[in-house]
């Protein structure tokens, strides 16, 4: 099973490191097997919640998600998403942000001899209105999971109240208000006060209308003539949306934190993209497949205690420097804690470990 999941993944990571090679030699390659790694560590807590959605898509949707999805994550997020930041901000045209980050400044200086700035520094200098909106998404993510009640709970001192409090209508929104204020006013620079507070709105809007089309349509679906167990039609095109937003807001840190390595965009994508995009989508198809989500109690609970965490570093990198490789160990630590108290939960309960998901929720031909 593992080699017919990740078999992908390994070809698509050759052909993108010979590609490397050939763009810019041994010294790219190791520049896209780094953020490769780098991707995965960061987003590995992405791949937990993934799985948790995937198991409610139909063999179709999920195939979307392996395709469609990857096409999103390398070209939209790690290509082009960065140069319509760089654009938009630069008030450049896309072709001009691409000949800026295809054509640095000699000696990786800041700017150009003119006064005009890098590329680099451009996107860099957008890094509050991104991360702010990708926090905030993120952020609600993390509270309405934690507030809603539920049987089983990890870290129950904190989980238990937080879920009675969650009962409290508006309880989530009211705390992600807060954090929000408290962002822009004392976090971020001064001069990027407004902008914080605009970009952290749109992320709060994009959560609200993404996951509540995902749930109204999700509704109907179940209570339809069908009873359909899974997620079809419109309710699984939202989850899909969902999911993509999801991504996305993962990946901004990842983007940003790749300027710490190469400011090339094509490097970037190879990388971040087919390399890193496309491991984090195996491991994903992975614990469906596997059903390690039933199997490990607790490790939803600490990729979502993962995500509340990359929320906090994202929010606080409005204003402050925040080390990427630390922001990355913070998730797998977590979920790792969360791994290992499922063990153990096991067998302290002595419980049976789950059967594996069915073979046709994902079809194998769909996987080689």
């Amino acid at each position: 099973m593992f080699m017919r999941v990740f078999g992908l993944s390994f070809g698509v990571a050759a052909v993108a490191l010979v590609a490397a090679l050939l763009y810019g030699g041994p010294h790219a390659v190791a520049l896209a097997a780094i953020l490769g790694v780098l991707e995965v560590s960061l987003s590995f807590d992405n791949a937990v919640v993934n799985a948790g959605v995937l198991q409610r898509m139909s063999p179709l949707w999920q195939r979307l998600f392996l395709t469609v999805g990857v096409l999103i994550a390398v070209f939209g997020m790690r290509l082009l998403f960065p140069l319509m930041v760089v654009a938009i901000g630069a008030h450049l045209d896309p072709i001009k942000a691409l000949d800026l980050a295809l054509n640095p400044p000699a000696g990786g200086a800041s700017h150009y001899p003119d006064g005009r700035p890098s590329y680099e520094t451009l996107l860099i200098d957008a890094n509050p209105k991104i991360a702010t909106f990708g926090g905030m998404f993120l952020l609600l993510l993390f509270l309405n999971f934690v507030c809603t009640p539920r049987e089983i709970t990890w870290l129950s001192r904190l989980e238990r109240p937080l879920a009675r409090l969650g009962g409290f209508n508006m309880f989530t929104v009211v705390v992600a208000l807060l954090v929000l204020v408290v962002t822009a006013g004392v976090i971020a620079p001064d001069d990027k006060a407004d902008v914080v507070m605009v970009a952290g709105a749109f992320g709060m809007v994009t959560y609200f209308v993404v996951d509540g089309l995902g749930e109204h349509f999700s509704s109907e679906e179940t209570n339809g003539p069908s009873r359909a167990t899974v997620a079809v039609g419109r309710a699984a095109f939202f989850l899909l949306l969902y999911v993509e937003v999801l991504d996305a807001s993962f990946s901004f840190d990842g983007v940003i934190g790749s300027f710490a390595i190469t400011s090339d965009p094509i490097i970037i994508a190879l990388g971040l993209g087919l390399v890193g995009a496309m491991f984090v989508r195996s491991i994903t198809v992975y614990l469906v497949r596997k059903g390690t989500l039933a199997q490990y109690v607790y490790l939803e609970h600490g990729a979502h205690w993962a995500i509340g965490a990359l929320a906090l570093v994202l929010l606080y990198s409005t204003g402050h420097h925040v080390d990427q490789l630390a922001t990355g160990m913070i998730g797998v630590v977590i979920i790792l804690a969360a791994f290992a108290s499922s063990v153990v939960y096991n067998r302290r309960r002595r419980l049976p470990i789950a059967a594996p998901a069915e073979p046709d929720r994902l079809m194998h031909t769909d996987l080689r």
